[in-house]
């Protein structure tokens, strides 16, 4: 993994009341989440990205209100009539 430094304001971690690794692994999977929504990455990349099994993302999805599926209503509807 390449690292990446990202300058906080000190007082923000006694804003949020956490601490900076917690702050960063919450960065890790917010981005994770988001990048996933956008549909840049798969659930395996997005649950390597924020350090969690593939099982925790999902989870992380929900919590966000992001679907686990990346299929669209038009996908789906595709695929039936397909049939």
């Amino acid at each position: 993994m390449s690292p990446v430094t990202i300058m906080i304001p000190d007082d923000t971690f006694a804003t949020v009341r956490r601490a900076p690794d917690e702050v960063a692994r919450e960065m890790r999977i917010a981005i994770a989440v988001r990048w996933y929504e956008r549909g840049l990455v798969s659930q395996d990349k997005g649950a390597d990205i924020a350090g969690l099994s593939r099982s925790e993302f999902v989870d992380a999805l929900s919590e966000f209100g992001v679907s686990a599926s990346q299929e669209s209503a038009e996908d789906i509807q595709e695929a039936i009539y397909a049939l």
